[in-house]
């Protein structure tokens, strides 16, 4: 008999039953990511896996960042093989998330050249031979272009060699977040602020870059946060302009005559807004009138200048680390600021004032045991360096400018151009800047981001042992294993 024919392994109804239950199994999981997606673009809660998880964006970004309405194009026009790209990236897609009118685009000028030749006709400033590596910001036309190769922060660094002496520059700080968020600011404000800084009575210099006296990086600051500065002089007929945001007083040295306090009282009751700074060396030549001013706002600037034995670090300067929780110091908690000879600033004791008059609030303070110079005889307590000053709308009028606010600090050199970088003074700056300008989405802090490097230092001679263990050593130690193998199963 002829033998049965043997059944086959797979009849094509399982055939079709496999592929069936792997095709359903296919949906299953895409479907599974597609909601997995959908629900983490409605409700998602964001793990931060990019390169610095570590430094989110500063409360200032992400408030700012969440408060845009205007669409906003980012164009990375950049080397994708350079080192700091996916740093640029990682930052990029944080601020992305955080709104979605934000849109990203990358375009590799290298690698395609028909993306990049389109970017220059519709941005004829990266034609140039040296624009590369450029990140673009465009809302409704307004643009603003950020320097990549200008982000990083580099230190010499020398180079383990004992035969020849070498360094390389190693980045230390990353400032992609201050100069992105600047940008931003830029381009979703049509009309700048502006802010005015008088001129004429020995104040420090906004176009300086003296290191003592010089103002060029507290200039800088604010044009970061998107205000103008500009000199002004109120001799004449001069009146404090119209598109002031912002006066700034910065240490005179010498009297301010009677008529041109007259505009800036005026100024002040049309709602403007001040910044007050004093030193100790404009004690020698008597007041400069701006404290009369400001004693009608309730603000007592004394002619004492305060010492702090406990908190100092020459004699000459006061480490500040107490402050009230007003919103110009709230952030600066564990921080400090760095003064030198500090006056004592403070709100004006007197009689009970109406509800409707200045509000003042001291914010910064001297150490528990501080002394006033030309007090001998008083004892030693906290002195007040620094106040706020709120004045709102009085009932049934309507002031051309808004609410009136002002700060006064008791010193003006710790935002000088070599102070400005102790301490959190900075920082500072920026707080009461935003706070005057009411823009209180703008009141946290921002700055670097720190690099970090992970680096095996060799010389050449342990470079050289390395690579041929690595190229010769080890792939020889597994031939040789393999042949041992070979050889013992042969026998």
């Amino acid at each position: 008999m002829p033998e049965p024919k043997p059944k086959p392994s797979f009849s094509p109804y399982r055939k079709w039953g496999m592929g069936f239950h792997v095709g359903l199994v296919v949906c299953l999981v895409l479907a599974v990511v597609v909601m997995v997606n959908y629900i983490s673009q409605t409700y998602f809660v964001r793990l931060n896996a990019s390169s610095h998880p570590r430094n989110p964006l500063s409360p200032r970004t992400v408030n700012f960042v969440e408060s845009i309405t205007n669409e906003v194009k980012i164009t990375v026009y950049y080397d994708k093989e350079e080192p700091l790209f996916s740093t640029v990236m990682d930052l990029l897609n944080e601020y992305k998330l955080l709104n979605s009118k934000l849109s990203l685009r990358v375009v590799d000028y290298l690698r395609d050249p028909g993306a990049a030749r389109e970017l220059q006709t519709a941005y004829p400033f990266l034609s140039g031979p040296t624009a590369r590596n450029v990140i673009i910001f465009d809302c409704g036309g307004r643009v603003r272009s950020v320097d990549g190769n200008a982000l990083t922060k580099y230190v010499l660094e020398q180079l383990p060699n004992p035969e020849q002496r070498e360094y390389r520059r190693k980045p230390t700080a990353f400032e992609g977040e201050k100069a992105f968020t600047s940008a931003l600011i830029a381009i979703t404000n049509p009309k700048p602020l502006k802010a005015y800084f008088l001129r004429g009575h020995g104040e420090h210099e906004i176009d300086s870059g003296d290191k003592s006296v010089g103002y060029l990086k507290f200039a800088g600051l604010l044009q970061q946060n998107y205000v103008q500065v500009e000199k002004l002089s109120l001799l004449g007929t001069n009146q404090v302009p119209m598109d002031c945001n912002l006066l700034v007083v910065a240490g005179p040295a010498t009297a301010i005559p009677e008529f041109e306090l007259q505009k800036i009282e005026q100024y002040l009751e049309q709602g403007g807004r001040l910044l007050a700074l004093f030193n100790v060396l404009s004690l020698s030549k008597g007041e400069t009138g701006l404290e009369q001013v400001l004693a009608k706002w309730n603000v007592q600037v004394a002619t004492n200048v305060v010492k702090d034995v406990e908190h100092t670090m020459s004699g000459t300067d006061v480490i500040v680390s107490r402050f009230s929780k007003h919103p110009i110091v709230e952030p600066l908690v564990q921080m400090s600021l760095h003064l030198i000879l500090p006056r004592w600033v403070g709100k004006k004791q007197g009689p009970a004032v109406p509800a409707d008059a200045a509000q003042v609030e001291e914010i910064a303070f001297s150490g528990p045991r501080s002394e006033l110079t030309g007090a001998p005889g008083r004892a030693r307590q906290s002195y007040p360096l620094a106040v706020a000053v709120e004045k709102g709308a009085i009932k049934n009028v309507i002031t051309e400018r808004g609410t009136s606010r002002i700060v006064v600090v008791g010193d003006s050199i710790f935002l000088a151009n070599h102070q400005i970088d102790s301490a959190a003074n900075r920082d500072f700056a920026g707080y009461a800047v935003n706070w005057l300008l009411d823009r209180p989405h703008l009141l946290e802090g921002l700055g670097p981001r720190p690099i970090t490097e992970y680096r095996l230092a060799m010389t050449p001679s342990e470079l050289a042992r390395t690579q041929w263990l690595l190229l010769g050593v080890m792939p020889g130690g597994v031939l040789l294993a393999g042949c041992l193998v070979w050889f013992r199963r042969r026998r």
